[in-house]
């Protein structure tokens, strides 16, 4: 952080004005924890990509310190290698914190129902081919499909 413009004064201010304005961490709210305190500003357009480096409230975003390495991680920022993963975690009920998760639903037509972690109440359907098999030994005992003497 000590390239321009974050070693700069005009920085400093509008990064102090920014956390007054807006203390709450974007990246957890939109993941269901909306009072975690941020301790970052980012840019929403990098400097990198033609951003302005002083831009207004609306050019800017307040992150917690794991929110705003995930962004950067999946970001132009992060170099060749970029990443559409979706964020690590849970939820207490099992479902994933990043909205975005392919779990939602996400455009995909098929998955437009509601998930839920509870088991499904129908059965799935008997697999036709699924056959029960005993075996006879010689004498014409039956046994198990270990074998006689197994256990032995």
């Amino acid at each position: 952080m000590a390239d321009w413009p974050y070693n700069s004064a005009n920085w400093k201010r509008l990064r102090k004005a920014h956390l007054a304005a807006f203390p709450w961490c974007e990246g957890c709210k939109h993941m269901g924890k909306p009072h975690v305190l941020a301790n970052t500003v980012d840019h929403r357009v990098p400097i990198s990509e033609g951003g302005p480096a002083f831009p207004g409230h609306d050019g800017l975003a307040s992150y917690c310190p794991a929110c705003h390495n995930a962004k950067t991680a999946r970001g132009s920022e992060h170099g060749a290698v970029r990443s559409n993963k979706p964020r690590r975690g849970c939820n207490p009920d099992g479902s994933p914190l990043d909205p975005a998760h392919p779990w939602h639903g996400g455009n995909d037509d098929s998955k437009n129902r509601a998930k839920s972690l509870t088991a499904e109440p129908e059965r799935p359907p008997p697999n036709p081919k699924t056959q029960l098999v005993q075996v006879r030994n010689r004498k014409g005992e039956r046994h198990g499909a270990r074998g006689p003497g197994a256990g032995r």
